[in-house]
């Protein structure tokens, strides 16, 4: 039996695809698709049989979510009006997949920040909101490709909050002594989900892939970052959902409507996400025994700049500056489980040691994650 432990972040990696799509290039190729549909259907929109739709356009986008870009896997066939979708050709079964590959970089980064060997880990946890396949499991095929050897690894999916899910799940196991270094993978191409030809949503995501190497205190490198608290909450909600699905096949008719992608109420998910996620919070700082003033910064999930000001505030009790609740949104919109853990890896060197912060995020289901964090130097 391993002896318990105090589960800490070791570590974190970060893989970002090289193409970006800035807003200006998304909405003049979506708004050539508008005129192609329009002039395609004249007819029918005439008789009123089909609405005839509108243009974006970057004020909107930027406007509605705060971001400006994003970085994708496949950039070209998403920018032209008859495709818009990412092309990622089928692989052979010998070949690495493309979601275990992006994990895999992340992975290896994370490694090398803790000057750790992949024979070092005990379990991988691939958490994110969509798996590439059903089975074998992506993590088992990080394991392999890391060449990590013996060990476990999973999947697991709580959409947006599948990074804080997992990391709560590792540090779990560091407690129980079932492990004493598990990597938490959240690979996530959230292209080929996002339904481009949707005006209210083909802004909003990324592709990326995030990792967070949890261990045991008495193994982790000098500087980390002390796991205090942890606390996860889900309530059934329809207004963030994907039907895509093996029983699709079942029924061909609709295999292909526009639910077997993404799609979200999004005024219903602003109204009853924010104060659900704002008092989950407030409530775990107090029996904490922490006020606002006590959190030096706020990683939270990347989805929505203004769903973001309001829990900041409402957790700060003052509206928060950059400095408090640093933003990725702007430049990697939403990458769904990873969006936290990018704003963690890029926003945490500068805090010192007993400067407390708190890894956020929140998302279908719904779901939420929170994990109370202290630098230790």
């Amino acid at each position: 039996m391993i002896d318990t432990q105090t589960p800490v972040i070791s570590a974190t990696g970060l893989f970002t695809p090289e193409n970006s799509i800035s807003n200006e290039e998304l909405v003049a190729s979506y708004n050539a698709y508008v005129e192609l549909y329009n002039r395609d259907n004249a007819d029918a929109i005439t008789a009123g049989e089909l609405e005839e739709l509108q243009p974006s356009s970057v004020e909107f986008i930027e406007k509605a979510s705060g971001i400006k870009s994003r970085f994708v896997l496949s950039k070209e066939p998403i920018l032209d009006p008859e495709v818009m979708c990412p092309q990622l050709p089928e692989r052979p079964n010998e070949e690495i997949s493309v979601l275990a590959e992006i994990g895999v970089k992340a992975a290896q980064q994370a490694l090398a920040n803790a000057g750790r060997k992949p024979e070092d880990v005990d379990a991988v946890l691939c958490a994110c909101s969509n798996l590439q396949r059903a089975y074998p499991a992506i993590a088992v095929e990080i394991q392999d490709a890391l060449g990590m050897g013996d060990g476990f690894g999973f999947d697991m999916n709580v959409a947006c909050s599948s990074a804080t899910f997992g990391i709560q799940t590792a540090a779990d196991y560091i407690r129980s002594g079932s492990a004493r270094s598990v990597l938490v993978i959240n690979p996530e191409i959230c292209s080929g989900h996002l339904n481009w030809r949707d005006r209210d949503s083909h802004f909003i995501f990324g592709d990326v892939a995030t990792a967070i190497l949890v261990e045991a205190k008495d193994i982790a490198p000098e500087s980390h970052w002390e796991i205090m608290s942890t606390k996860l909450k889900t309530q059934f909600s329809n207004n963030i959902r994907n039907n895509f699905g093996f029983l699709n096949r079942t029924h061909a008719e609709s295999r292909d409507d526009p639910d077997k992608l993404f799609v979200q109420e999004g005024r219903k998910v602003f109204k009853e996400v924010v104060p659900m996620v704002a008092q989950m919070i407030v409530d775990q700082a107090e029996k904490m025994e922490i006020d606002g003033g006590d959190l030096r910064r706020l990683w939270l999930h990347q989805a929505n700049a203004g769903m973001n000001r309001m829990i900041a505030q409402r957790v700060l009790g003052h509206e928060a500056n950059d400095d408090e609740s640093p933003t990725v949104l702007d430049t990697y919109a939403n990458t769904s489980s990873a969006g936290s853990i990018i704003a963690f890896h890029k926003h945490n060197s500068d805090l010192k040691d007993g400067d407390i912060g708190l890894i956020c995020s929140f998302g279908a289901g719904y779901s939420a994650g929170t994990v109370f964090v202290r630098k230790v130097a």
